[in-house]
């Protein structure tokens, strides 16, 4: 069984007696452990794609399954629960709170899960040292450079351990070095069996993945191992 299985998903929206189909009859398994790219121009799709795959909206049509469970019907209730304990996001723009420091920051995704203070400080600790960050836990947002912020917000994805990871435009906000170096720290965590999945317009950087998904007008145009020929380049070595 696939970690997530979408089957003949559809997203619709009414605008003015006008249907609108964001997302138009998709289907798609996505494996543990797997590490792909969903890539399209604006307003292909991709987006709401992320989102229904990601539990921040509801399909209007079709079944999806998450780690075994059915929630295509679920309440908002329901989904904060599951992003909370299945899904980690990473942003464009970091979403780092400016008041808090970086352990503070890497903390909050357990508060909502319950977990104790001492706990808390512990695995936010070992998330930070897995993205190279702990000597900056106590950093605010503000004295930390974009890359560095980045890496902060990746820690803070990872923290409550969750089996699938949807980065949304990583490396727009950075230059393009700093970009390269948080796409090698993406490709080092998917070696260690974390489901990744980067959400982008750019081939280059869809180019990367192992497995890319294309997307146009709501629907998959291309789900082929190689759709982005003549782009595809060696990705760097994953740090040591």
């Amino acid at each position: 069984m696939a970690l997530v299985e979408l089957r003949n998903v559809s997203k619709i929206y009414h605008l003015g007696g006008e249907e609108i189909r964001a997302l138009d009859d998709v289907s798609l398994d996505i494996e543990a452990g797997e590490f792909i790219s969903i890539i399209g121009p604006s307003g292909s799709g991709k987006s709401t794609l992320m989102h229904i795959l990601g539990c921040l909206d509801s399909p209007s049509k079709g079944t999806i399954q998450l780690d075994g469970v059915m929630i295509q019907d679920a309440t908002q209730r329901q989904l904060a629960t599951l992003r909370n304990r299945k899904i980690g996001f990473v942003f464009q723009f970091f979403n780092l709170l400016p008041k808090l420091n970086v352990l503070q920051n890497v903390e909050l995704p357990m508060i909502y899960s319950g977990v104790s203070g001492k706990e808390r400080r512990a695995r936010a600790l070992a998330a930070l040292e897995s993205v190279d960050m702990s000597n900056r836990a106590r950093h605010r947002p503000s004295q930390l450079s974009g890359g560095q912020q980045q890496r902060a917000a990746i820690a803070r994805a990872l923290v409550n351990s969750p089996r699938l990871v949807f980065a949304d435009e990583p490396t727009g906000n950075l230059d393009s070095h700093t970009g390269e170096a948080i796409l090698k720290l993406f490709r080092h965590l998917s070696t260690e069996g974390r489901t990744i999945v980067l959400v982008t317009h750019d081939p280059e950087i869809a180019a990367v993945t192992p497995r890319r998904i294309e997307i146009r007008d709501g629907k998959i145009a291309s789900k082929a191992d190689e759709i982005l020929t003549g782009l595809k380049r060696p990705f760097p070595a994953a740090p040591a």
